[in-house]
């Protein structure tokens, strides 16, 4: 499938809200792909369907999960909307015709990070945070600097704000995202 044709499409199943997010993500990845060396198109095609399960209420998520052989794990059993990552991931390639495992893979990890992330998986993760109709965030201006100097210190930055605001309550912590933070402290400790 095309681009615009990909677009088209998410307009009719993404609320106005999340469209103009999602628009968001994609030119801020293309940008983070130019200024990384990264492939731009992928990063515009990851952008563009990072939320695709977005806007699925949380129970269909989770039927389509189940029908569909995606692993749940308990924490996403609890917190059903973060499942619209994978079950993103599976609809890029069912319903939009991905095959790119690096898309998917970006698509798959865009919501709680991983160890071990590729260049791609970055800048998607990244790029949903900074995109400029993003405003809530601490510090988000000087986020936004560092994201085009040093992809890896900004995530160990995001993470540990995300990890700071549910620590606050606000939210239960995905193992996953721990997971992603410690390696991310950890690399950016090596590389000192």
């Amino acid at each position: 499938m095309k681009q615009i044709d990909i677009e088209k499409k998410l307009r009719k199943e993404l609320d106005k809200e999340r469209y103009r997010h999602t628009m968001g993500v994609m030119y801020t990845a293309a940008s983070l792909a130019m200024a990384h060396g990264g492939d731009v198109e992928k990063a515009m095609i990851a952008g563009l369907l990072h939320d695709c399960a977005k806007c699925i209420p949380n129970d269909k998520k989770m039927q389509l999960c189940i029908k569909n052989k995606i692993e749940i794990t308990p924490y996403e059993q609890r917190s059903p909307f973060l499942l619209h990552a994978k079950l993103g991931a599976y609809l890029a390639r069912e319903q939009y015709g991905i095959k790119d495992l690096e898309i998917l893979h970006a698509i798959k990890v865009h919501t709680t990070g991983a160890p071990y992330m590729n260049l791609l998986d970055k800048i998607i993760y990244i790029a949903d945070y900074i995109e400029p109709n993003r405003d809530k965030a601490p510090d988000l201006p000087n986020v936004r600097v560092a994201a085009f100097q040093d992809l890896n210190e900004t995530m160990k930055i995001i993470l540990e704000d995300t990890l700071e605001y549910l620590k606050e309550g606000k939210g239960e912590l995905d193992p996953m995202t721990m997971k992603a933070y410690e390696y991310f402290t950890r690399s950016n400790q090596e590389e000192e």
